[in-house]
């Protein structure tokens, strides 16, 4: 099957920045030599729906090291780098994504990558996991299992599993220590003010920026902020959430109130329509909004395109909607990922976890396929904890940091054996 890409002679700059992040991932360059050795996807075929950048790109080369089949796609139409496209097909992989999908080709890149009949699936989101139980269910007996990596795709399945419609296991990666705890709070709070700053050139300290959503994205982005010198609203449904934001020294109020006085909005819920009309109308001249959470429905950008009397471009990724009282909203990357759509997502070091958590989990169903429930109602799975305690350990090993141990009697004192 012939890959589907924009450009395949960006290739080389795409291979620099895959080398680039391979030197700052070691747990995957160790995964990389185990897997070669091992071959532990050998004969198997392993579909890839996860942001397409340089990280997600070795992460694919880590499991074709391991004898994996790669089928590769974004997971979002304005985070794929036709660079790193590029240089996936040119080491041998099958890739069907570009840069600025319409909704009709990201929907076809995704059926290309289901239609050869995956034995692992590996999602961001939900949409390969959504698709397969739709429009591929006779191809569902291939599939051994799957990995997702996000909240809102969790969530999908939680749902899908409840009602007991899902027909094949999966681990739940994200709810996984070494994921949620860094990634979630330590890679979107950098990455959220990356893609902010690179694209608007503006200062963050003296303003008021708003944060809706107190989750671990929601405290990173409050805890980066923070420390560039802003002044940290927090909005919640959540009243245990919304308690830990006021002790870690945040304002909370409602949205509306927020709207009133806030510089720049950051929602990361997960949920839909947080910020509205009734919001964008009691916001400040040039107040900038974004959004951080998977899919493009927390801001309402189709919302406010038609509350708008004029609409341009104010700068490379930024769009201007002027409103009847005079006043000008500014709206980041569409209201699609801030970090990925406007810049380049997570730092190594960071993915450098979730995706051995996401390798790992892939040979664990692999090596457990006949083990793993397939009884419906029954079908999602916490990643081991056996896996996060080798992740962190590995990890450590890398900075050189030595934890101490129970001795026999603190372990009788603790646990009672």
């Amino acid at each position: 099957m012939a890959s589907e890409i924009r450009n395949p002679e960006l290739w080389q700059d795409g291979r620099l920045k895959i080398d680039w992040v391979r030197h700052h991932m070691p747990l995957l360059n160790g995964l990389e030599e185990e897997f070669r050795q091992n071959l532990p996807f050998k004969g198997l075929k392993v579909a890839l729906s996860v942001h397409l950048e340089a990280k997600t790109a070795y992460l694919c080369e880590v499991l074709a090291a391991g004898g994996a089949e790669m089928y590769v796609t974004g997971s979002n139409p304005l985070s794929t780098q036709d660079d790193i496209a590029a240089a996936l097909v040119e080491a041998g992989l099958n890739v069907f994504a570009w840069y600025d999908a319409t909704p009709q080709e990201y929907e076809e890149h995704i059926r290309r990558v289901l239609e050869v009949g995956p034995n692992i699936i590996i999602d961001d989101g939900g949409d390969l996991v959504n698709l397969m139980h739709t429009e591929y269910r006779d191809l569902i007996p291939n599939v051994i299992g799957g990995c997702e990596e996000t909240t809102t795709g969790i969530l999908r399945l939680i749902q899908l599993n409840k009602a007991k419609e899902l027909c094949f296991p999966m681990m739940l990666v994200n709810n996984a220590d070494c994921k949620h705890l860094f990634d979630n709070r330590y890679g979107t709070g950098q990455s959220v003010w990356d893609g902010i700053n690179r694209t608007t050139n503006l200062i963050v300290a003296g303003k008021n920026v708003v944060v809706a959503g107190y989750g671990w994205c929601g405290k990173g982005v409050a805890m980066r902020a923070k420390g560039l010198g802003a002044e940290v609203i927090v909005t919640e449904i959540d009243p245990i959430k919304a308690m830990e934001a006021v002790m870690d020294g945040f304002k909370v109020m409602k949205m509306e109130q927020a709207a009133e006085i806030g510089d720049i909005f950051v929602t990361v819920t997960g949920c839909d329509g947080v910020i509205v009309k009734e919001h964008f109308l009691n916001m400040k001249d040039g107040a900038i909004c974004c959004n951080a959470g998977h899919f493009d429905c927390e801001v309402d950008v189709a919302g406010l395109k038609k509350m708008a009397i004029e609409a341009k471009q104010a700068r490379n990724n930024i769009m201007e909607y002027k409103l009847e009282n005079g006043k000008r909203i500014y709206i980041i990357a569409e209201g699609r990922l801030v970090n990925l759509a406007a810049g380049d997502g997570h730092p190594a070091e960071i993915m450098d976890m979730s995706f051995a958590i996401q390798a790992l989990s892939a040979k664990y169903l692999v090596e457990n396929r006949d083990k793993v429930s397939r009884e419906p109602g029954s079908m999602v799975n916490d990643v081991p904890l056996e896996i996060d305690r080798e992740v962190a350990a590995r990890k450590l090993a890398y900075w050189g940091c030595e934890i101490d141990t129970l001795t026999p009697e603190q372990h009788r004192y603790l646990f009672g054996e």
